[in-house]
Formats: structure tokens, C-alpha cells, sequence
């Protein structure tokens, strides 16, 4: 390498250093505010000039942000309607309504599964706690399993909600991921799905069967035990949710505004199926036909997510009794969340753009291809360690992403393995720094100790699992 290739990477250091500083310094600069300022020194000290930098930083935020930003929204709007409808209730409910005390586990796993394709990680997990508490307080005083129900129940939620917000689109990390590297669309969702399956399996239910009995003095705090569960015992005069029996394997079951089960099923899956379909009229059909581009049209990510979120306007109108102001309300509050996620996304994007025009990028994948470094390896690497020491899962991503980007052509399946290799790095070793620990900690009653042996290492399990069924599939690319 030429010492001028020498020093880019030394300036690239430096910049990661700069950046995790910031972040984590006492003044706990938020991140967007940290990318940029990074972004700015690194060009500058890279030597782009001033007014191309400032290009670098306008198109690549707005880039961005205009293949992300809109998608991300809609979908923040559809999970946060699905939840207040009550639809993402009923979905739980039917998955777990006909389950042996053994199979419940499993049964988490599925509801968990299906709820995380719209929504984030912190959202899903809170949707589910009422019934997670639910069950595990029944279970509690049957006897019904060993160790603590609560652990039992909330280590495969924990797990399957994980590996569907860091692994698959349409959530912000998988999908900005996708767009920086080009990948099809079609192609990583089925790649994801691939190697979602078997890591969920053993990071979730297998591994609580291990972790429940070691950690049964688990048990969150009484009264919000007591909140959660009289929240789903009793709501609008419905009749309570008990264990799963054989006495209730009859029953129907709607959510708790009355919507059925087959619809609230239905508005989960529906962006997924407009997307899966853009996948198949692309393989089999001729890009010319008219069916072809209708699907390819519907199965835009854009699209489907608006697609969905309309299916769940409509359920909310005719299944339930809130006003318009109430569904504008939770519309609103939906999108003040996805707030700082969307400015990362920004400052991310930005710090990518000026990584390539400033030549960094290029500095990267000569010393990588000299070095013969594993692309996936390294992406899945990048973004384990920023997301480590950032707290933040999606400055990993979007981060790891504009590094690895000159070293992809873009597309084809080594694309798609590389974005479930980063988001899965992404995930790793989550602990103090990042939110969802808290989240995981707080809600389930847990000490640091205990915390780290479920969040933390379901989390850890979940990328190191990732990561192999993406090198598993790479040699296939």
C-alpha cells in the first residue's frame, strides 16, 4: 500500500476513536450531532475540499434518508396502529392459545416472530410483556415449569424480536444496510429468513430451556405484574386469558377491540407478501409483462409498508371504536420515536458519502483485499464494535455499511449475506450502553448479573449465530 493509502486508514481510525468519544464523553453528545462533526474533520482531513464536502454530506444524509426515511415512518405508523387495534394481541393470542405448558416457549417464539416484522425491538417486547406476564404468572402458581416462567417466556421473545430488527428488512438497520450495498430486496428477506430460523430457534427457546432454571429467582416487580396482567385479563369487559388448555381449544379468538384473528394476521403480513411477490414475478416472469411491473411496483418498499399501513387503517375504522383524533394521535406520537433513529440514519448516511468521496472508502478495500480479510467477517466485525462502544445498533450498521461498501460491486447474494452479517454484528455483546438492556432489565426485575445472562447473551448468541449462517450460505455466492 502507498503511504497516502496508509494515512486515509489512519485518518478512518481516528475518526472511529473521535466518534465513540463523543458519544460516550461526559457530555454525551447524541449521536447525529457526533456523525456529522466526524464526518466534517475526516473529509477535511482526508483533503476533500470544503464545497464538495458539503455536497458529500447533503447527498449522503438526504440520500439516505430519502431510500429509508419514508419506509421507516410508515412502518412505525403501521406497528404502533396494530398494537392500539389490539390485531398484534389477537396474533399472540391465537399462536398461543392451543400450546402445552412445553410448547409454550415455541409458541412465544412464533408470536414474537410474526409481531417483530413491523415493529422495533423495544416496541414488540412491550406489546408482548402482558402476555408474557400473563402465562408466566399461571405457570408460576401451577408449578408448571422449572426455574422461572418469566425468564422461560421472555428469553425467546427476547431473541426473536432481536433477530428480526437487526436481520431483516423493513427495519432501519437491515434496510439501510440493503440500500448502501445495493442488495435486492427480494433476495435478503429470503436470506434473512434463511438465517433467522435456526439462530431464533437456539438463541430462544433452547437456550431457555438452559438459562430459566439457573436464574428461577426472577420475577418482575408485583405491581407491574399486576398492571400488565390486569391490562389483558380484563379489557372492555372480555373474558380473562388463561393458560392454554385443552377446555379453550375451542374458542375464537379476536383481539380486544373484537378484530378476528385471520385479519390481524393478514395486517402483519401484508407489506411482507407485496414484497416476497416483487421476488417472484422478478424471478419468473418477464420483466415486459404488465403483471410483472404491477408486482415489482407493489413490492417496492415504499409501497408495501404504505400498502400495509392502509390495511390497518381500514381494520382500525371498521374493528374498533376509536375516534379519528385518537388513531391521528398514536400516528403522531409514532413517528416522535422513530425521531432520533431517523437523524442517525442522516448522520450516518453522511459520514458514509464523504467516506467514499473523500476516498477512504477505497483506502479501505485495498487494505482489506491485500489483507485478504473475509468481507462478511469484517462487515459483521465493524459493526459489532461500533454498536459496542456507541450504544447504538444503527450507528453500527450505517457505519460498518459505508466502510464495507467500495468492497462490494453491489447486488448479487454476497450483498444480501453481508447485510445479515452486519446487522447481526450490530446486536452483539449488548449491554449498559444500550437501551434495550434497560428495557430487558427493568421490566423483567433483574439484576446486572442476570440481566447480562439473558439480554446480553441472547443478543450475543443471536449475532454470532448470524454471522455463521451467513458464511454457511456464502459459499454458495
Amino acid at each position: 500500500m502507498t503511504p497516502h493509502t496508509w494515512w486515509l486508514l489512519l485518518i478512518l481510525t481516528i475518526a472511529i476513536t473521535a466518534l465513540i468519544y463523543l458519544i460516550n464523553s461526559r457530555l454525551r453528545i447524541h449521536p447525529f450531532v457526533a456523525l456529522i462533526v466526524v464526518a466534517v474533520g475526516t473529509g477535511l482531513a482526508a483533503g476533500e475540499p470544503a464545497a464538495k464536502l458539503v455536497g458529500s454530506l447533503a447527498d449522503g444524509a438526504g440520500g439516505t434518508l430519502g431510500d429509508v426515511g419514508i419506509t421507516l415512518a410508515l412502518g412505525a405508523m403501521l406497528g404502533r396502529l396494530l398494537s392500539d387495534s389490539g390485531a398484534t394481541d389477537a396474533l399472540a393470542h391465537a399462536l398461543i392459545d392451543r400450546s402445552s405448558t412445553r410448547g409454550l416457549p415455541w409458541l412465544v417464539t412464533a408470536a414474537a416472530f410474526v409481531i417483530g416484522i413491523p415493529m422495533f425491538f423495544e416496541v414488540g417486547l412491550i406489546v408482548l410483556l402482558p402476555l408474557i406476564f400473563s402465562v408466566a404468572r399461571r405457570l408460576e402458581a401451577q408449578g408448571g415449569s422449572k426455574g422461572s416462567p418469566y425468564v422461560l417466556l421472555g428469553v425467546p421473545a427476547i431473541a426473536a424480536l432481536s433477530t428480526l430488527h437487526g436481520m431483516l428488512p423493513p427495519h432501519p438497520g437491515p434496510l439501510t444496510a440493503m440500500t448502501g450495498l445495493h442488495a435486492d430486496l427480494g433476495l435478503t428477506m429470503v436470506v434473512g429468513f434463511v438465517c433467522a430460523v435456526p439462530t431464533v430457534i437456539l438463541a430462544g427457546p433452547v437456550y431457555a430451556r438452559w438459562i430459566a432454571p439457573r436464574l428461577s429467582e426472577v420475577r418482575p416487580d408485583e405491581a407491574l405484574v399486576a398492571q400488565f396482567t390486569g391490562a389483558s385479563q380484563s379489557v372492555r369487559g372480555k373474558s380473562p386469558v388463561s393458560v392454554p388448555n385443552a377446555s379453550s381449544a375451542d374458542t375464537d379468538v379476536t383481539s380486544r377491540s373484537g378484530i378476528p384473528t385471520g385479519l390481524a394476521i393478514t395486517a402483519v403480513l401484508v407489506p411482507v407478501g407485496l414484497m416476497l411477490l416483487r421476488t417472484l414475478a422478478e424471478t419468473v416472469l418477464d420483466e415486459t409483462s404488465t403483471v410483472a411491473s404491477a408486482l415489482t411496483f407493489l413490492g417496492e418498499p415504499v409501497v408495501a409498508m404504505l400498502a400495509g399501513l392502509l390495511f390497518a387503517l381500514g381494520l382500525t375504522a371498521l374493528g374498533t371504536d376509536r375516534t379519528g383524533e385518537e388513531v391521528r394521535a398514536s400516528l403522531t406520537d409514532s413517528l416522535k420515536s422513530i425521531a432520533a433513529i431517523l437523524l442517525i440514519i442522516g448522520g450516518g448516511g453522511a459520514f458514509k458519502q464523504v467516506l467514499q468521496d473523500s476516498g477512504i472508502g477505497d483506502a479501505i478495500a485495498s487494505a482489506a483485499k491485500g489483507a485478504h480479510l473475509n468481507v462478511i467477517v469484517l462487515g459483521w466485525l465493524i459493526a459489532l464494535l461500533l454498536s459496542l462502544t456507541t450504544g447504538s445498533a444503527t450507528v453500527g450498521i450505517v457505519s460498518a455499511t459505508g466502510i464495507i461498501a467500495p468492497m462490494v460491486s453491489g447486488g448479487g447474494l454476497e450483498a444480501s449475506l453481508l447485510v445479515v452479517a452486519i446487522g447481526a454484528g450490530s446486536l452483539g455483546l449488548n449491554y449498559v450502553n444500550h437501551a434495550g438492556f434497560w428495557l430487558v432489565k427493568e421490566s423483567f426485575g433483574m439484576d446486572l448479573t442476570q440481566a447480562t445472562k439473558t439480554q446480553t447473551v441472547v443478543q450475543t448468541l443471536v449475532s454470532v449465530l448470524g454471522l455463521a449462517m451467513a458464511l454457511l450460505l456464502s459459499v454458495f455466492a
